[in-house]
């Protein structure tokens, strides 16, 4: 069920998040983890992420079902009446954000000296300009969801991880002043941007209509806040950490980035993908099948996302200096700022198990029709987050491990399908009692010495806690086997 559906998108996936990675990579080496490290990190990726909080899953939960059965030219005359909308929207917030860039600097970047403050609000700036390309990407991207374009979708971050390489690299050699990097980075970002939505139009040849048609009545104004909160609340908690972990100190920002980035890419390739790919069996039992089957539905999904969720950590737990210093330990990367990635990292590896139960609860609780539910505990758990107000990028992992924990019980809790039996205990108890041993065991005899060892030990690790699994877990082997 789960590796044949998503063997296409599992590639194309991965070739975007591989070259995400390189362009980590090159501002790493870049900047390392430096104040410029924290203005270069925060003006390259505010564009997207505030796409995503606002628009990308909002533009998704509300547009993909209105457009399943409606004709290409009323599909395309209310793709004409969203971008509108998106573009005016997008550039009144550009320019708030161009007006308020410093306040916006000392919310977002704290730690940063009067000097590199002025310079990140220039960085601000640039990123205002490119917010309403970003809001258009993500309307047409939700346009080649909807026609199954996987390849244009996935293609399209290629495109901009392309050109922000090339900026990076242009950057690390040109051993300018700061002004002169963010002019550098600005004028990349734009042109990422643009390239991006250049390709978006290309991959919608095919499906332009040139028949003008009435506009199709859209949800109120209501569905689409609840939606944008659903899809974008998630965005937010790692957000808010880094700008925590900013006020640390100058180079902060970068070094959590770069920690949370070992989380993220197991998140991404794996988790979430079997939610995705959880979500419609999920939803045609729910909705249409026994409770024998929504039960049986969920299991497999948890049981499959829970044991790549404690693989992953397994590996994160052995070795995260070696993956690390893979990844970042190029350039201009401090020695003491990579331990402190390796550090960071092996402390959020924990979170990603009650993220994938979340993630297979999100998919339950979107095909019952209860998403408020999640935009409650998203909500409350960013709000306590910026109450506790850690500071320390340690710290803060570790309140991010502790807050998904309660997000995943809450929602557990709220999920609760008719039926008994639709949690596999035992595929979670198994893999989640090696990963404990396996704690215990490195707190006695240390991290493996050097790089090879340390790989060798991850891939050792993962493979017995999937092995473990497989073994304990009939509801694994019939997830991996259809």
């Amino acid at each position: 069920m789960f590796l044949k559906a998503g063997a296409l998108s599992l590639a194309l996936l991965l070739a975007s998040r591989l070259l995400g990675l390189v362009r980590e990579s090159a501002q790493a080496a870049a900047f390392g983890a430096s104040g410029m490290g924290d203005v270069a990190v925060l003006m390259l990726t505010l564009p997207d992420w505030l796409a995503g909080l606002l628009a990308s899953g909002a533009l998704a939960f509300v547009l993909l079902p209105a457009w399943a059965h409606e004709e290409g030219a009323r599909i395309a005359a209310t793709q004409r009446q969203v971008a509108r909308w998106l573009i005016g929207a997008g550039s009144a917030l550009a320019l708030l954000l161009v007006v308020a860039r410093g306040p916006a600097t000392r919310l977002l970047a704290s730690g940063l000296p009067p000097a590199l403050a002025a310079v990140a609000a220039n960085g601000l700036a640039w990123s205002a300009l490119a917010l309403p390309l970003a809001l258009l990407s993500a309307l047409w991207v939700t346009r080649l969801q909807h026609e199954r374009d996987f390849v244009g979708m996935y293609a399209a971050n290629l495109v901009v991880n392309a050109v922000l390489i090339a900026a990076l690299l242009l950057a690390l050699a040109l051993v300018a002043a700061p002004p002169t990097g963010v002019i550098v980075l600005g004028t990349g970002l734009l042109l990422a941007m643009a390239a991006r939505l250049a390709w978006l139009q290309w991959r919608q040849r095919p499906f332009r209509s040139p028949v003008r048609a009435q506009v199709q009545r859209l949800p109120a104004a209501t569905v689409w806040l609840w939606a944008a909160a659903a899809a974008g609340l998630p965005l937010a908690l790692p957000f808010a950490a880094r700008s925590l972990a900013s006020q640390q100190a100058a180079g902060a920002l970068a070094t959590f980035n770069y920690s949370w980035k070992l989380v993220e890419l197991p998140l991404v390739l794996a988790i979430q993908l079997v939610g995705t790919l959880s979500l419609g069996p999920i939803a045609s039992a729910l909705k249409g099948g026994s409770s024998a089957d929504a039960a049986h539905s969920m299991r497999r999904g948890f049981a499959l996302a829970w044991t790549l969720a404690c693989a992953s950590a397994a590996g994160l737990l052995v070795a995260a200096p070696a993956i690390a210093h893979l990844l970042f330990g190029w350039g201009r990367m401090q020695p003491q700022a990579l331990a402190d990635v390796a550090q960071w990292g092996r402390i959020g590896a924990w979170s990603l198990l009650p993220q994938a139960l979340v993630t297979i609860t999100l998919a339950a609780l979107a095909a019952q029709d209860k998403l408020r539910v999640a935009v409650l505990a998203y909500a409350v758990a960013l709000v306590v987050l910026l109450l506790a107000h850690p500071r320390h990028g340690a710290a803060l992992m570790a309140w991010l491990d502790a807050l998904w924990a309660a997000i995943a019980l809450f929602l557990l809790h709220a999920v609760r399908p008719a039926g008994q039996g639709w949690l596999p205990w035992r595929a979670l108890a198994v893999p989640g009692i090696a990963l404990l041993l396996l704690q215990a065991l490195l707190g006695f005899t240390g991290l493996p010495a050097g790089a090879g060892m340390q790989w060798a030990g991850a891939l050792g690790a993962a493979i017995l806690i999937i092995g473990a699994s497989w073994w304990a877990s009939a509801d694994l082997r019939t997830a991996l086997a259809r």
